[in-house]
């Protein structure tokens, strides 16, 4: 997170400001960082897969004067101009890979602080919008699939330890958004990123021992009756395609007979989720069955069980 030197935050600044702050954020990435694909605006379908991707945040008012987005074509550095502040900056990595990330933001936000001026104050550090992000103006966030200790009925007391820490645990898309499916956002403003990477690691051990708890046969019976489930819907809530989701990328990962699904499968179709709550919440469903029946039952994938 940064913001310009001189400039209001965008929930104070007014149609002119916004537009003098996100040309000078693109005449830096233009000069700086010249291979980012710049997006002055998006359609509903372009927004709804960059937050899937986890390349746009769900709050990010797209549409307004004075927003951008920025990406590299790997789709590995977003950037977006006039969020909650005039700059974020996001590095995404796959796997629990946060040194990639690091080096990643660094070399990006290196190469901006060459042509702009961002605000910082010796007392607070770097300032923000919300008083609660202001300082190292730095998030460290890991996704992680926690379907283990949420069969064990462990998953809020684990939360709980991590929050006495400072940790945050959120759901799939992040503040506000709740853990359905067991799929969690864990991240931390700020703070050592040995003391991060301790409690994630202490995350994935807990978790591991949780499933290793759980037998198979019990997993595969809650992994087909998902499956079944979604094949027989004509339309599917969001909540139940993360619940589906979630047992089937379980079932996928322990490599269980029948089961030719990958997770990288599953990890795919939660990115293309409709997400969008909008008036046509029958279509939205019937467009998520469609796109969970696809992916389950790609190339006679599970057909071969009624076989």
């Amino acid at each position: 997170m940064r913001n310009l030197r001189g400039h209001r935050f965008p929930n104070k600044a007014d149609e002119s400001e916004l537009m003098q702050i996100m040309d000078s954020m693109l005449e830096a990435a233009r000069y700086a960082l010249p291979t980012l694909e710049v997006f002055k605006g998006l359609t509903n379908a372009e927004r709804d897969y960059l937050v899937g991707c986890r390349l746009v945040s769900p709050d990010f008012e797209w549409t307004l004067p004075g927003r951008a987005f920025l990406v590299d074509e790997d789709r590995s550095i977003s950037l977006m101009v006039n969020e909650e502040d005039h700059l974020r900056i996001q590095a995404l990595s796959a796997g629990w890979s946060i040194n990639n990330c690091d080096t990643a933001a660094a070399s990006c936000l290196d190469s901006l602080e060459a042509c702009l001026n961002f605000a910082h104050s010796p007392d607070f550090g770097f300032l923000s919008a919300s008083p609660f992000n202001s300082g190292l103006g730095r998030r460290q966030s890991a996704m992680f699939h926690l379907i283990g200790l949420a069969h064990q009925r462990r998953l809020p007391s684990v939360i709980k330890a991590l929050a006495v820490k400072g940790i945050a645990v959120r759901g799939l898309f992040g503040e506000a958004s709740r853990a359905i499916g067991a799929f969690a956002q864990v991240s931390v403003i700020g703070g050592m990123k040995t003391e991060f990477s301790g409690a994630c690691e202490y995350l994935l051990s807990e978790e591991r021992i949780a499933r290793r708890a759980v037998g198979r046969e019990t997993l595969r019976d809650r992994a087909v009756r998902a499956m079944d489930f979604a094949v027989g819907s004509p339309t599917v809530s969001l909540a139940d395609a993360l619940r589906i989701l979630a047992w089937v990328r379980w079932g996928a990962s322990e490599a269980l007979e029948g089961f030719s699904i990958s997770t990288r499968d599953v990890d795919a179709t939660l990115s293309t989720l409709e997400i969008r709550v909008s008036d046509a919440g029958e279509v939205s469903g019937r467009q998520r069955a469609d796109s969970v029946r696809a992916m389950l039952l790609g190339d006679g994938r599970w057909q071969a069980r009624f076989t």
